[in-house]
């Protein structure tokens, strides 16, 4: 099920090309980075909005499974999408400024004795892994190694899957992003079942945009406008401000 939400900015810039227009985001569940509740939004979700503050744009944010969020924005019929890395959208275009960094961890049950010491460690494993996620570190060794992986379509249930395959010894350990797991583990109170077993180095994500060329002017104007305003963000207290909601340090 599709949830969506209409974001409505009401202060128009100088711009009289971009007054007043949709920017249709694509979105998953992803917490804390993006949260599907109204308490907490997500820091990700957080910075969007201080961006597009009183900004020519009217934001229309979609949650959707991550493979259809990521086919949507390539096709066109939404405009952005938050918030791969380069590597797991390459189709998408990019704007030199990342949103925010996340970190690739395997975890375990708190019973295992094994920990990721690199690519030997991994022999003998099945090893749990959400569709369409890229890690540069792992990438030669999942081709050369297909039948290790037990790949889930990562959607609002996927770490409540992968605990449990855990649980029940299907998957010897599984990889996923720190903040969200972390996140989750604590919100369950699991912190005696599942642990951290070793973590790759963080790789920045973005708000990607459609290549769509039947949008192409008015995609780049989008990405001309992100780029200055998150630049300008990140000079402030403002993005911090954010972060320390979550319990986070921002990248800078």
């Amino acid at each position: 099920m599709k949830i969506k939400m209409i974001i409505a900015t009401t202060v128009v810039l100088a711009q009289p090309s971009l007054s007043n227009e949709s920017l249709i985001i694509s979105s998953i569940d992803w917490c804390p980075q993006l949260c599907d509740n109204d308490s907490q939004r997500g820091y990700v979700m957080d910075i969007v909005d201080a961006i597009f503050k009183d900004s020519p744009y009217t934001l229309e944010v979609e949650n959707f499974p991550w493979t259809r969020a990521i086919r949507l924005v390539e096709n066109g019929r939404s405009h952005a999408l938050l918030a791969p890395t380069r590597e797991e959208a390459p189709n998408l275009k990019f704007p030199e400024q990342e949103i925010g960094l996340q970190r690739m961890c395997f975890f375990t049950k708190s019973s295992s004795e094994w920990a990721y010491t690199g690519e030997d460690s991994l022999k003998g494993l099945t090893i749990g892994l959400a569709q369409d996620t890229y890690i540069d570190e792992l990438s030669e060794y999942i081709e050369k190694n297909e039948k290790q992986f037990d790949y889930i379509p990562y959607s609002d249930g996927y770490l409540t899957s992968s605990f449990k395959k855990l649980t029940f010894n299907r998957i010897d350990t599984f990889v996923f992003t720190y903040n969200s797991t972390r996140y989750e583990i604590n919100r369950n109170n699991l912190e005696f079942d599942y642990k951290e077993a070793g973590c790759f180095p963080e790789n920045k994500i973005y708000m990607a945009f459609s290549p769509n060329e039947k949008n192409e002017d008015y995609i780049d104007d989008m990405i001309v406008y992100f780029d200055s305003k998150m630049v300008a963000l990140k000079k402030s207290d403002e993005i911090n401000e954010i972060m320390s909601n979550y319990g986070l340090n921002y990248l800078r």
